[in-house]
């Protein structure tokens, strides 16, 4: 055990970090460059939807806000797994992959936030329940950069076109 974190925890908290690094390799490298990354984009859902999975398996004698998230985030899921790979983001599912996928990325990266403030000593002191003002400053910066981000990827990203930049055949 890593200081006192058990095996599935471990597990858990790896597939969770997999997730947000390939999700933000897919929105930087991906998205944002219209271009399709399907290996990197298979990893991130695969992890994402493994992560909100093995969450309902740690733990817990009640419903508290991280189950709540693990729920939206399958529910999430099951509408941007088919907009991709079902319809293949034709028409409406273009910008229901990106934003969902995007929202997925973004509740991971929130999760990620709250687990610093509560793991690492210095951001725990700053905010110590997590109402004060150093925590909320953090997630408000956290929900600015997914609102610009997810707006530029759902204008951006239009594979069927090419990457931007780039002359594509008439």
């Amino acid at each position: 055990m890593i200081q006192g974190m058990p095996p599935f925890v471990l597990f858990h908290v790896a597939i969770s970090l997999v997730a947000i690094f390939s999700g933000l390799v897919v929105l930087f490298f991906g998205w944002l460059a219209s271009r399709r990354l399907p290996g990197w984009t298979a990893v991130y859902l695969i992890t994402t939807i493994a992560t909100s999975a093995t969450g309902f398996m740690l733990p817990f004698v009640k419903f508290l806000p991280s189950h709540a998230f693990g729920i939206l985030s399958l529910i999430l899921a099951a509408f941007v797994v088919p907009a991709l790979y079902k319809f293949r983001l034709a028409g409406k599912w273009r910008w229901i992959y990106v934003s969902g996928a995007m929202l997925l990325l973004y509740l991971n990266v929130f999760v990620l936030v709250v687990q610093l403030f509560l793991k690492v000593p210095a951001l725990a002191a700053l905010a110590p329940t997590q109402k004060e003002p150093p925590f909320a400053i953090a997630q408000g910066a956290v929900l600015l950069l997914f609102v610009v981000f997810g707006i530029l990827a759902v204008k951006r990203f239009h594979p069927e076109r090419g990457a931007i930049g780039t002359m594509q055949p008439t």
